[in-house]
């Protein structure tokens, strides 16, 4: 299913004013918000957040991001490790979500032009028209996303440098950046079926894509089912001069026709979202997964194949077993011709303090080469 934009024409009264209500994931409006200032203390707002109340600010913006730092550290759960790692993956999952809820609830204005009316607050018109559009009424946002939506412009402006593409990569907001680039090394080292015709799906920023292009392949049909992904792929494609080879759909899956090569590095845990960024890494109960299996062997040309670009960090978390993998790339008629392992280079794999530490240590990214047919497993 194709997911549409999201409408950002929710309404907000305090105090008798009328705002609009900017929420880039959809979230809805708080039922009921008070104005504060630089005198409230973080234990006062903590306890407004915890009953729903929205706290809207009317002092100094650095102050407001200290109380927000602030609530965020007596937020924090203190609780023994679970006994099972994907008892832990659960109980973390619970309490992001749960500290997420309270957090988003100190609330900043915002003027028309994307103004924020606070004393020492940054100029955040470029970023927020990026995301929100035009802003013609005074409106109200969380102080949480305003940040985020700062810390991807810089982003978006800097670049992220991909090795294997020997160029940068401008994530927009809400799209997964390529960080982790050892799934694309993987895509940019295994021998190609052929170089007619490739699919990418769910392309994010396009980075695949464009590695595909870059390696000899004379079309690409990319597809996302975000609005958002599929601009920043089109974007990807026009800084890289590859728009003439690159074509991006906003699809669900896949486009029409068979190719030579489909390719799918799709959200490797099998759990829900709750955020923008989210949708990249979870797939709740596996759909886009079981679904991208399911329907491949009919977009393949004859001696096709399909890349599957997969994290068994689901595996060592409990959340899905290899067994259950193998099971679905079978009833979806495919074969594993080859697979290609890498192990993560990203800082989280070191980071001790991460409740599923241990998994993340272990983790492996694998590119399985699949055909239709029967065959053995590798």
């Amino acid at each position: 299913m194709v997911r549409p934009e999201i409408d950002f024409a929710g309404q907000l009264v305090v105090s008798a004013q009328s705002y609009r209500w900017l929420s880039a994931s959809g979230s809805p409006a708080p039922a009921h918000v008070v104005e504060v200032d630089d005198r409230v203390t973080a234990n006062e707002a903590l306890r407004l957040a915890k009953s729903g109340t929205g706290l809207l600010w009317r002092g100094d913006f650095h102050n407001a991001r200290q109380l927000l730092n602030a609530v965020s550290r007596r937020v924090r759960s203190r609780r023994r490790p679970a006994r099972t790692p994907v008892q832990e993956f659960r109980r973390q999952r619970h309490d992001q979500s749960r500290q997420a809820r309270v957090l988003a609830l100190v609330l900043v204005p915002i003027d028309p032009g994307h103004v924020v009316p606070l004393r020492r607050a940054p100029d955040v018109r470029h970023a927020c028209q990026d995301v929100y559009g035009p802003l013609v009424t005074p409106g109200v946002l969380s102080l949480r996303e305003l940040l985020g939506v700062i810390s991807a412009a810089e982003w978006r402006r800097k670049g992220v440098w991909v090795p294997a593409l020997g160029a940068r990569i401008h994530p927009h907001y809400g799209v997964f950046a390529p960080t982790r680039s050892e799934y694309v090394d993987l895509v940019a080292a295994a021998p190609l079926p052929g170089t007619g015709l490739a699919f990418d799906i769910g392309t994010g920023t396009g980075v695949l894509a464009a590695v595909l292009a870059r390696r000899g392949v004379e079309r690409i049909v990319a597809t996302d089912n975000v609005a958002r992904a599929v601009r920043c792929a089109q974007d990807t494609m026009r800084r890289l001069g590859l728009a003439g080879r690159v074509e991006v759909l906003h699809t669900d899956l896949f486009p029409k026709g068979r190719a030579d090569l489909v390719v799918c590095n799709p959200p490797w845990l099998p759990a829900e979202p709750h955020s923008l960024l989210d949708h990249a890494v979870y797939d709740p109960g596996g759909r886009m997964l079981g679904a991208f299996l399911a329907g491949v062997a009919q977009h393949l040309r004859p001696a096709g194949e399909t890349w599957l670009v997969l994290s068994d960090l689901a595996e060592r978390l409990g959340l899905r077993t290899r067994a259950e993998l193998l099971d679905a790339i079978d009833r979806a008629g495919l074969t594993v011709l080859d697979r290609s392992d890498i192990r993560p280079r990203h800082p989280r794999i070191a980071d001790s303090s991460d409740p599923p530490h241990s998994a993340r240590a272990s983790e492996i990214t694998s590119l399985w080469r699949l055909a239709p047919g029967i065959g053995c497993h590798v």
